[in-house]
């Protein structure tokens, strides 16, 4: 499906940057422009998630992912300083943590001369650590990849990337007589019973800590609320949470349950994925990848195994440019789609409120106006100089405007800190050359040695 979407805009939509399809009788736009991509984005009014995400409703309930305006906009006020410098600060211990389990598990490749796919790497590192961030609970996905949890994540992406391809396994009334709805109900459950019980675990643990303060003194000092906040810096994501509904903002057990669920998923397949690729891609250019390790080695003085500070993840420029180019190349969420509230005219095209309108980010980041040579891996793309005057909806891999992703500084630390850590201690190449790379909608495999 992936192939023939980009196939339609190369073979009719590549001049204007959008074309028309029909779903059954659901019209969908396609856009690949910049311009076009701003118009839809930046709206106020046009927030609403495509009809795609409804199949993730199941999972993760109508948390910030998935849920209509006047919700959403209560929701992101609500989380947008749980995602503050000083917290994102905190997460980064456990960045560093599962980053160097991964490098003592890529041990085990030395010497494999035929090369290994790094996507299940990838995958079971960032859930390691979407899980110990979310929740406070390290999962060890690396060193036990058998568990129930970590089955039942993989289990469900599965059947939801297959329902998202087969237009006829949508409607719910044909895919509850499917074996892989009685599949989708037991991996539901598994993952539900692991959130409430974490939710229910660490609600008591707050309670625990709030009442020990409280014995402890019975006035609050400017330098109690100072301290406060430095113990907010240590929790979960869960436990920030846990502390709004705590303090009158009447979050439910399945309000909290379906944001936990919403941060893990929207924090593990993109991030697994977005590694994979630089992975590989650094893999295909050697004097890239030296450029890399001279800049990490020289901010951590030659020490492979202490553990970068914030601060000195954001020294790692160079690193970030190769970031900034694997997403352009291979964006996590190669497609952004919205279901318009108003109407939309678009370069003398009226499209009518109702459309699902789909940004193609392949297809976006890949404009010879804003990229030349668009094919080409080239991190100085990114550098200041050569992109202070780029349109800013020609690379949106973290979407944009009122909705743009949350969690994108999140992600770009953890990212960071995994290839930092895997950088310094190996060298890449890649065993597949990228003209036979097959492409699909979710990332399969690329090996590197």
């Amino acid at each position: 499906m992936f192939s023939t979407i980009n196939g339609a805009r190369v073979l009719y939509g590549r001049r204007q940057g959008f074309n028309r399809v029909w779903a059954g009788l659901k019209p969908y736009v396609l856009i690949s422009k910049a311009t076009a991509a701003e118009k839809i984005l930046s709206s106020s009014k046009n927030i609403e998630k495509g009809r795609d995400y409804d199949l993730l409703k199941p999972w993760i309930g109508t948390g910030l992912l998935t849920s209509h305006a006047a919700k959403w906009h209560q929701r992101r006020k609500m989380l947008t300083p749980t995602f503050h410098f000083k917290i994102l600060a905190n997460f980064v211990e456990v960045f560093n943590k599962q980053s160097f389990v991964l490098v003592r598990q890529l041990e085990k490749q030395l010497n494999n001369s035929e090369g290994f796919d790094c996507t299940i790497y990838a995958t079971l590192t960032s859930l390691d650590i979407i899980c110990e961030t979310a929740m406070g609970y390290p999962i060890h996905a690396l060193e036990k990849s058998d568990s129930e949890y970590v089955k039942a994540h993989e289990k469900i992406s599965e059947i939801i990337l297959e329902r998202l391809q087969k237009f006829w396994l949508r409607p719910d009334f044909i895919f509850q007589f499917t074996q892989a709805y009685s599949e989708h109900e037991h991996c539901l459950k598994i993952l539900h019973d692991f959130a409430y019980s974490m939710i229910h675990k660490r609600r008591e643990m707050y309670r625990r800590r709030k009442q020990t303060k409280s014995l402890e003194s019975e006035s609050v000092t400017e330098t109690d609320i100072e301290e406060t906040i430095g113990q907010r810096k240590q929790h979960a994501f869960l436990d920030l949470l846990l502390e709004l509904s705590e303090d009158g903002q009447l979050l439910s057990d399945a309000d909290i349950r379906e944001e936990v669920d919403t941060f893990i998923l929207g924090g593990h397949d993109t991030t697994a994925t977005a590694l994979s690729w630089i992975l590989y891609l650094l893999g295909t250019e050697p004097a890239v990848q030296e450029r890399v390790f001279q800049e990490i080695d020289g901010i951590m003085g030659g020490d492979r195994e202490r553990h970068p500070t914030m601060a000195e993840l954001g020294e790692m420029r160079y690193l970030e440019c190769c970031l900034k180019e694997s997403l352009r190349l291979f964006p996590s969420i190669p497609m952004l789609s919205r279901t318009l509230s108003t109407s939309v005219d678009i370069e003398g095209h009226h499209i009518p409120s109702g459309t699902n309108a789909v940004i193609m980010l392949y297809q976006l980041h890949r404009d010879p106006q804003y990229f030349p040579n668009p094919e080409k891996f080239n991190p100085d793309r990114f550098l200041p100089e050569n992109s202070t005057n780029r349109h800013p909806y020609s690379y949106i891999p973290f979407s944009a405007g009122p909705r743009n992703c949350i969690g994108q500084k999140f992600g770009a630390l953890e990212e960071k800190a995994v290839i930092s850590a895997v950088v310094r201690n190996y060298k890449i190449e890649a065993v597949q050359r990228r003209e036979d790379l097959v492409l699909y909608g979710d990332l399969h495999s690329v090996r590197i040695k």
